[in-house]
């Protein structure tokens, strides 16, 4: 088994699936405008500059599925999916999971990004195996909590780990392709890192260690935050 493992938000996808799922609950008054989305910015640019206090961001990020019930945050997802996330499917990142496919490799996607969120998104992209942070469920309702280690830093490291126990794998041979220096752990780790389209810590990083440098925009691709 060779993995072929990818980031999702701005490497899969020209945009970060998270700070728009918080723009979608803003957009349809499911939290307080004003205050949410000066919240969702302050969250998302702590993380593009690599300070974000994850279990600040994941109280605030998943208290909206603990309000609201689960039939409701169905029906916005699949529109959230359909405004937002379709648009900035890359196509060359459609083009570059299709060549790890054909090439026979294990497709996974690893993200920070809530599971609720980003189940969906890696299902559109046909990739079976995902990690990402899991929400806590008890008795169908989202509880606002997080079940195990969040996926981020080292953490989605300890979670592959656990993967790669689980189903007898290793990381020989594997890639893995992201644009974040939050990433830097994993990277660090697999056979083959690429720097997707990177933030300017995580592009400086890959030239001093002569990383691949990657783009997977085009002049056509929508770029959001």
């Amino acid at each position: 088994m060779t993995l072929a493992i990818f980031d999702l938000d701005n490497t899969l996808l020209a945009g970060d699936s998270d700070y728009l799922w918080g723009r979608h609950l803003v957009a349809r008054g499911v939290v307080d405008g004003d205050r949410y989305e000066a919240a969702n910015q302050r969250f998302y640019d702590d993380y593009r500059a690599g300070r974000l206090d994850i279990d600040a961001f994941l109280r605030f990020a998943l208290r909206p599925l603990a309000e609201n019930h689960p039939e409701d945050l169905l029906r916005w997802r699949a529109e959230f999916l359909d405004q937002h996330i379709t648009p900035i499917m890359l196509p060359a990142a459609r083009d570059l999971v299709e060549r790890h496919r054909a090439a026979g490799d294990t497709l996974m996607i690893i993200t920070a990004t809530n599971a609720f969120v980003t189940a969906p998104i890696a299902e559109r992209f046909g990739i079976e195996h995902l990690i990402a942070t899991e929400p806590e469920r008890i008795d169908g309702r989202y509880t606002g909590a997080v079940a195990g280690t969040p996926a981020f830093r080292e953490g989605k490291v300890q979670r592959l780990e656990q993967w790669l126990a689980e189903h007898g794998a290793d990381l020989a041979g594997s890639h893995f392709y992201s644009d974040s220096i939050n990433d830097l752990p994993l990277l660090e780790r697999v056979a083959h890192p690429v720097a997707v389209d990177p933030d300017p810590g995580l592009a400086a990083i890959a030239r001093r260690r002569g990383w691949p440098l990657l783009s997977l925009r085009d002049a056509g691709a929508p770029e959001t935050p």
